[in-house]
């Protein structure tokens, strides 16, 4: 196994980053598309993430992956076991990666079932594919815009749903399929449909750096790690073990982050001055902003952290007017939001409820008028 950068070694390229960190936090996001010149950092700072997150507990035999502690997301492959009481042991693993060729067909992405077996001797057999091995991982495409636009949306399919389903002349199989997508291209090279740029919940553009002294420090630690791979990782343990901890603390949070009426109001507002067509920027803002926030260790979101998410959901979904994917910013997006507040409190129009009474979640995101912040306890 050759060895991997350090994520937090990597220079610059905080959006990128940012946008990896917020959907290990939350990998109910969906994914991110990572944009930009050769030799930028971008599969490093995947596979970085990928050697950064917390083992998680599976069972032994398991090619799915399956957790343990979630048996209504079991495969059929377990419940099988489960149900002839076949001994199911549970063990620690590394966060798998796995990097999809571009070449990959639907079957070596999806899985096969053998249907000779299953008329000739009624035995389900199943042949797991790239989705079942990267179940409760990440899965990179590197040049995502030259695969089959067919294998994309199957792709962007499972990481929305968290399941893939195999059907053949009438037998099915089922395994979970939750994972951190993560695309790279670069657009030199052709870019996405529209409709595929769409279903990718973030997007980060990214360049090289052009300031000197920040492109001297990325030749210096290279350099060193190359010279040294176990002594860079050595020297970044430290800064790699804090960011881990704190993704695995934000993991644990984000569930409990609170959002209120004016939030989701603030959110709508921004997309529809934007003209964002559809409904998907709305639900990826929400989601990455209680990604942020339970990052920075907090249980409310705030203007900045749907400022911050937009940024990043924004980019890929605006064709034309001020901000175009050069402009976004968070600053301006937050400003653009507190522009919209100030301009509905001068017509007069009412201050939302803190939460919406006919949500089932009602009583637990209820919090005190005003509240914008909270800290975790």
């Amino acid at each position: 196994m050759r060895p991997i950068y350090p994520f937090t070694a990597i220079v610059g390229q905080e959006r990128m980053k940012r946008s990896l960190i917020l959907n290990a936090v939350n990998q109910h996001i969906g994914g991110v598309l990572i944009r930009g010149e050769r030799g930028t950092g971008k599969s490093t700072a995947a596979r970085a993430l990928a050697n950064l997150l917390p083992e998680i507990e599976v069972f032994a035999d398991s090619p799915f992956n399956d957790d343990p502690a979630a048996p209504l997301s079991w495969s059929d492959w377990a419940k099988e076991r489960q149900s002839k009481n076949i001994p199911l042991k549970a063990i620690k693993r590394r966060v798998p990666f796995i990097d999809l060729p571009v070449s990959a067909t639907e079957d070596r992405v999806v899985g096969t079932l053998d249907i000779e077996a299953a008329i000739q001797k009624g035995e389900r057999h199943f042949e797991p594919g790239v989705l079942a091995a990267a179940n409760r991982g990440l899965l990179y495409i590197d040049e995502v815009n030259l695969l089959d636009d067919h294998v994309v949306d199957l792709l962007l399919d499972s990481a929305a749903m968290g399941v893939n389903v195999v059907e053949r002349e009438g037998i099915s199989f089922a395994h979970p399929a939750r994972f951190i997508l993560v695309g790279t291209m670069n657009p030199e090279e052709g870019d996405l449909r529209p409709q595929l740029l769409d279903r990718f919940a973030l997007s980060a553009e990214i360049y090289g750096i052009r300031d000197a002294r920040e492109r001297v420090l990325i030749m210096e630690r290279n350099l060193a790690f190359e010279a040294n791979p176990e002594k860079f990782r050595r020297d970044w343990q430290e800064q790699e073990a804090k960011l881990s901890e704190r993704i695995d603390k934000a993991r644990r949070l984000v569930d409990e982050v609170t959002y209120t009426s004016r939030d989701l109001l603030s959110i709508a507002a921004l997309t529809s001055s934007l003209n964002v067509e559809g409904h998907r920027a709305d639900l990826v803002i929400l989601k990455t902003a209680r990604a942020q926030a339970a990052f920075d260790n907090r249980t409310a979101i705030s203007e900045r952290d749907i400022a911050l998410a937009a940024e990043l959901a924004l980019p890929h979904r605006i064709r034309q007017g001020p901000f175009s994917q050069a402009s976004v910013s968070p600053d301006e997006l937050q400003e653009r939001i507190e522009q919209m507040q100030g301009a509905a409190a001068a017509a007069g129009e009412p201050e939302p409820a803190s939460e919406d009474e006919h949500s089932p979640h009602y009583e637990k995101k209820k919090r005190k008028p005003g509240s914008r912040g909270g800290t975790a306890e």
